[in-house]
């Protein structure tokens, strides 16, 4: 069992940075491909960034790629998400999840672990 807690998120204005943070209890932290999805009102919720368990791969979606970067620090069993440039269209509660499978993947269904998300809202 993975639980997930993320914090940082907060208000913005557009332009300007957020890190995002999710701390991990729990077994085996480092062998965990991690992620991190978005979901803004009335949308289901999308894939925004994974990291492979080793760190040595990444995956980003379209829309944040290289504005978002997803990090980890296996000593101490968070994952990070550091967004710049950020965007209205950015607005969303921000969940943390782990997946068993090890690889990063952008497949929601492949994370068996979900945090309960953080808010992060862009003001134009």
């Amino acid at each position: 069992q993975v639980q997930l807690v993320e914090s940082g998120g907060g208000l913005v204005q557009a332009g300007g940075s957020l890190s995002l943070s999710c701390a991990a209890s729990g077994r085996s932290f480092s062998s965990y491909a991690m992620g991190w999805f978005r979901q803004a009102p009335g949308k289901e919720r999308e894939f925004a960034a994974s990291i492979r368990w080793n760190g040595e791969d990444t995956l980003y979606a379209d829309s944040v790629k290289g504005r978002f970067t997803i990090s980890r620090d296996d000593a101490k069993n968070t994952v990070y998400l550091r967004m710049n440039s950020l965007k209205p269209e950015d607005t969303a509660v921000y969940y943390c999840a782990a997946s068993i499978g090890a690889q990063a993947t952008t497949n929601r269904a492949a994370y068996e672990y979900w945090g309960r998300g953080t808010q992060v809202t862009v003001s134009s």
